[in-house]
Order: structure tokens, then sequence, then C-alpha cells
């Protein structure tokens, strides 16, 4: 699209009004902190969904809307898991979903949603102090994504089943003799595999998986029900255990049997890549929503409602804080586009496993 104009001020007009938020955010060094705010006011409303727990993402909202009262309307919906994701990319592809104008980019469909997410330098935005969003949760590369939370995995066991001075101290321990025969759980969607590789390399990895499979482990979907398997004494350790999922967990054990138990490096990823939809005719109101979660404010909020599941490069996060100190092994934006691969190559060497648990 071209314009001939010979007034600047018809052109600042121009590219405030008419041309597409993208065009705008692309060239950020043009835009104010007023002018987002601004453009906010007048969409007044949008949609978002979302991989938070409802109970997190709603806490979330009315913190948000008592910051932002001219947002008049605002919905967010849940999406969990990979079908559901993979349903809403579909629906975009084909020119559907555009009604939804914040959502989560799943680690599998990363690089497919990529170019159906408005083209934003926020970046840029953030060197210019027109959003408030630290670096390192934005994507190096798109420059328009960014993770506002982060996981950390453990491992997760029963005491009263298993002692603490007889559970793993690092992650071969697991090839141990006596963890050999349906001794522990292992999730069949391998994100802490992947979170591994990022540190340990590939060809670790896939040798890792694959002696992990001979450990003849009980193969499960799902970390709340592996978790209430243990809480219950149906089973004694989960590998690679969601750090949040088993503080949650832990906290509501009456039985007081669940530990988790951090062991080095400790594996960690990025998570909740929230992107604005490229179609989105509400940007300004969604924007603000990306840094709102990303803020002092919202993290906390996130700690409140999910302890744990905080981003580790938020200062004062209390996932930042248990890290501090430990070696890590971190699945961040530089080997984030490997996740898919990674976690193929995992499962093919776990031989396909069908969830004995579910």
């Amino acid at each position: 699209m071209k314009f001939i104009l010979t007034n600047i001020a018809a052109l600042s007009f121009a590219l405030c009004y008419f041309l597409p938020a993208a065009a705008v955010f692309g060239a950020s060094a043009g835009m104010t902190r007023d002018q987002i705010l601004a453009g906010a006011k007048n969409e007044g409303r949008f949609r978002v969904l979302s991989s938070l727990n409802p109970n997190t993402f709603n806490a979330l909202r009315r913190a948000f809307l008592k910051q932002y009262p001219f947002i008049r309307e605002m919905q967010v919906q849940e999406i969990k898991g990979t079908d559901g994701p993979q349903k809403f990319l579909l629906e975009l592809k084909s020119g559907r979903g555009g009604n939804w104008d914040v959502f989560d980019a799943a680690p599998e469909f990363y690089d497919e949603f990529q170019p159906l997410v408005k083209k934003i330098d926020l970046l840029a935005m953030g060197r210019d102090g027109v959003v408030n969003i630290p670096s390192p949760i934005i994507d190096p590369k798109f420059k328009n994504i960014v993770a506002i939370a982060s996981s950390l995995h453990c491992v997760g066991y029963n005491l009263k089943m298993l002692p603490a001075a007889k559970t793993p101290n690092s992650w071969e321990d697991f090839l141990k003799p006596e963890f050999k025969g349906r001794k522990f759980m292992v999730d069949i969607r391998p994100q802490g595999f992947a979170a591994l590789a990022a540190g340990m390399g590939e060809e670790w990895i896939v040798n890792y998986a694959r002696t992990i499979k001979e450990q003849d482990p009980v193969w499960v979907r799902g970390q709340s029900r592996a978790l209430t398997a243990m809480a219950i004494g149906e089973q004694s350790m989960l590998h690679l255990a969601y750090y949040h999922s088993c503080a949650r967990a832990k906290e509501k054990d009456v039985t007081k049997a669940l530990e988790c138990k951090v062991i080095e490096p400790a594996p960690a990823r990025i998570q909740e890549m929230t992107a604005i939809n490229g179609n989105t005719q509400n940007s300004n109101a969604a924007l603000l929503w990306v840094e709102f979660q990303v803020s002092s404010a919202g993290q906390r909020i996130i700690d409140d409602e999910e302890p744990l599941k905080s981003s580790i490069y938020v200062p004062g996060s209390e996932l930042a804080k248990v890290i501090q100190g430990k070696k890590l092994s971190v699945n961040n934006w530089e080997t984030f586009h490997k996740t898919d691969d990674w976690e193929k190559k995992v499962i093919q060497m776990f031989g396909f496993p069908q969830a004995q648990i579910k």
C-alpha cells in the first residue's frame, strides 16, 4: 500500500489511524505510550485464549481491568494440552479464529503459529520505553512473542514409600538397578527431556531416553493423575515432575507424603508463549494485556495462584529465587525451536508408549 502525502501532519494522522496496527508497531520508534493507551481506550475490548489455570487468568483479568478501567469488555478462555492449540491453529490457517486477539503459541506448533502473529518489535519497544517487558522473555528472532512463565522440573516422590536418602541425586541415578521394573513414572509428553537436552545436548538426551525406557517405567499422561497416584501410595516416584504442580499437590496432600526434590542440572523451560493475533482489531488493548502479565503485579498473581510458575527472568519472582545458585539446563529462546524435534526423538526412543496411568 502506498500513500502520497505532502503534509507531515497528514502523514502522522494516517500512520496512527489508517495503517494496520502491525505496521505501526513494526515501526516502534514512532509509537508512544500515550498512543497505545489512547488506542486501547478506543478499542475497549479484547478476547484471550490462555493456558494458565482459570483461577490465575481470572485473577489477572480482575487486576488488569482495575488498572485499565477503560477496557469495557474482556473475555479469557482456557486452552490446554496439544489438541486445543492444534485445533485453534487449524482455525487460524483457514481464516477463522480471528475473534481471539491474544493466544498461546503452543511449543509443539510454535513455528506454524509464527506467520499468524502480529508483526511487533517488542524488543525495540522495550528498549525505547514504550512497554515494560524484560528482554530475556521476548523471542529474540521474531521479537513479537513473550514467554510469561517458566517451568522447573524436579523429582516428585512419596517419602513414606521411598525415603529421601534413597531418592536420586542426579538424573543418571534413575538408571540404577534398584529403579528398574516399574519403580517410577515417566510422562509420555517429554517436555522435561527437552529442557535437559538444552544443556546436555541432543546425543545425551537420546541415549538417556533409550536407557530410561530400558528401566521399564510406568508410562503416564498428565501430571495431576501421576501426583495423585503418588499421594495415595499407588506409585512412589515421578521422573521430571513439574515443580509447580508437585509443590501445589504437596500443599494439598493430607497424607504429608509428597515431596519435590530439585536435582542438578535443574531442567527449566520458558512457557506460556503469548502472542497477539495478526488479524486483531484490538492491538493496543492486547499489548497492554501482554505487558501486564509480566509486570511485577502480574507475576505476583501467577505466584499466588500457581506457585512457582512465574518467569525465571523476572526479578523477584518466586521461581527466580528457587533457582538462584543452581546449575541449570534451560530450554530458552536459543534452543526452543528444537523442542518439537527433541520431543519426537525422545518419544521414538520410548518406543511410542501408551499411557498406563491417565
